[in-house]
């Protein structure tokens, strides 16, 4: 099956498996690999995306939902001119060490920021619920959020 995208800004097609995830066709198909593939059940966060600016876990969704739709992922957040505030923070935090759970981790974060320029604790702990992460204890990734919130502008509407 033939899937057309808006990926990162630009229209992509993927030849898939009628069965295959978002996921799937975003690392195996179109060579996108920040998204992680780690638990197949929507319970890490190691693949967050936005899908039509929605945040989803791309391995619940089927590629073919995503056909003539927009996609957005970690690979997204940077350009020619550096990495994104959000990816500054974590690094400035020490909020990255083995790695593998951060991408999910900034694209909900960048999703958080995006809707609440100056989240609480606990809007920064619901909002991170869906994400695990084994190494850092979490400290550290709240001190991003922080560091990131205090450098963001207000959200736009």
């Amino acid at each position: 099956m033939l899937v057309r995208s808006k990926v990162n800004g630009e229209w992509r097609e993927a030849d898939v498996w009628a069965g295959s995830s978002l996921l799937s066709m975003l690392r195996d198909r179109l060579g996108l690999a920040g998204s992680k593939n780690a638990c197949e059940q929507g319970e890490c966060g190691s693949c967050s995306v936005w899908l039509d600016g929605e945040l989803v876990c791309a391995c619940l969704v089927l590629a073919a939902q995503a056909h003539d739709r927009e996609v957005r992922t970690v690979e997204a957040l940077s350009d020619r001119d550096g990495l994104h505030p959000v990816q500054e923070a974590f690094l400035e935090a020490g909020a990255v060490q083995c790695g593998f759970c951060t991408p999910g981790l900034i694209v909900a974060v960048t999703h958080l920021l995006s809707e609440t320029a100056s989240p609480d604790d606990d809007q920064v702990r619901e909002a991170l619920s869906g994400n695990l992460c084994r190494c850092t204890g979490y400290q550290k990734i709240l001190d991003a959020v922080r560091l990131a919130a205090a450098r963001s502008p207000e959200p736009s509407p």
